[in-house]
């Protein structure tokens, strides 16, 4: 009897400890699981004195897993997913996968052009599933991947972090778009020397579109102006279309309901790839199991 109360006990405990981890506040910890923040601290103590090691830096309310707790975290994290998520998965192995979350994170350009016909697919196919897109900018995404708020993420990735399994599933070209009365309209072909003299229309200072635009052209030794800085692609289309300047875009973007020229620039731009991002060892559920499988049936499969 003994035993299988400390059983529970340790149970009850690492569960607190990766809520507590991925709210990185004791406060927000306690409202998910119905405790008093007293009770949320205690459990963590207990932990740390049966694990002989601090788990966490603790800084008011708001806490950080020390590398130790990180260590703890990425054992436990799946354990305590699959004993939450068990109803779902013993239904969705009957056959019965009605119900249930799935949490993606996606940047606008993923989640206007890129996702629409899978999430389509998905809901046709689980429409009890409900389906939460978390529109996401930078370095936002992995944070919600890496601290386990997302099931999966979605778009580019120029560099793969330690502990990040990206798996590609689509790839476009970059390309000029400009006015369909610029004088580079007419160009089947254009230069980085033909660009250079016209403002460029770009997404925000610290998207991966701009850092790249700047690096091709840096390489290159040509001289360049952002004539905007504007907030979404269908932001820069509107105002390349009004001739207010030319852009960088990937071709995904457009749809073919545009008044714009594009023109490619495979020669200067690599492709850009889209893919699937999750975090390595993370427990996946039924549902995220399923999504990710539409990309790639053998993901899951032994390597």
């Amino acid at each position: 009897m003994a035993m299988h109360y400390y059983k529970q006990t340790r149970y009850k405990l690492l569960r607190t400890f990766c809520v507590v981890a991925q709210k990185e506040n004791i406060t927000h910890a306690a409202e998910q699981l119905h405790i008093s923040q007293p009770t949320v601290s205690l459990q963590i103590q207990a932990l740390e004195r049966e694990m002989g090691e601090q788990l966490l830096e603790r800084r008011g309310p708001s806490v950080r897993l020390t590398p130790e707790g990180k260590i703890l975290y990425q054992l436990v994290q799946p354990i305590a997913a699959g004993i939450d998520g068990l109803r779902e998965s013993f239904a969705a192995n009957l056959g019965k996968m009605e119900k249930g979350e799935l949490n993606i994170a996606a940047g606008q350009s993923t989640a206007l052009y890129v996702l629409p016909e899978y999430l389509k697919r998905f809901h046709e196919a689980y429409p009890g599933i409900r389906i939460n897109l978390h529109n996401v900018a930078g370095q936002s995404g992995m944070k919600m991947l890496l601290e386990d708020q997302v099931d999966l993420a979605v778009g580019p990735l120029l560099q793969v972090p330690e502990g990040i399994i990206y798996q590609p599933f689509a790839s476009f070209g970059s390309i000029l778009i400009t006015a369909q009365d610029h004088p580079l309209a007419t160009h089947e072909r254009v230069t980085l020397e033909d660009i250079g003299p016209y403002g460029l229309i770009l997404p925000p200072r610290n998207m991966s579109t701009w850092r790249m635009v700047d690096t091709v052209f840096r390489q290159h030794e040509v001289p360049y102006t952002v004539a905007m800085e504007a907030g979404g692609w269908e932001i820069v289309k509107k105002y390349v279309e009004m001739g207010l300047g030319v852009s960088i875009v990937t071709e995904v973007c457009l749809t073919g309901n545009e008044k714009v020229k594009a023109v490619p620039l495979h020669d200067y731009f690599p492709a850009r790839s889209y893919g699937l991002i999750v975090r390595r060892g993370k427990f996946f559920s039924p549902q995220a199991k399923r999504f990710i499988e539409m990309f790639d049936e053998n993901f899951f499969m032994p390597t």
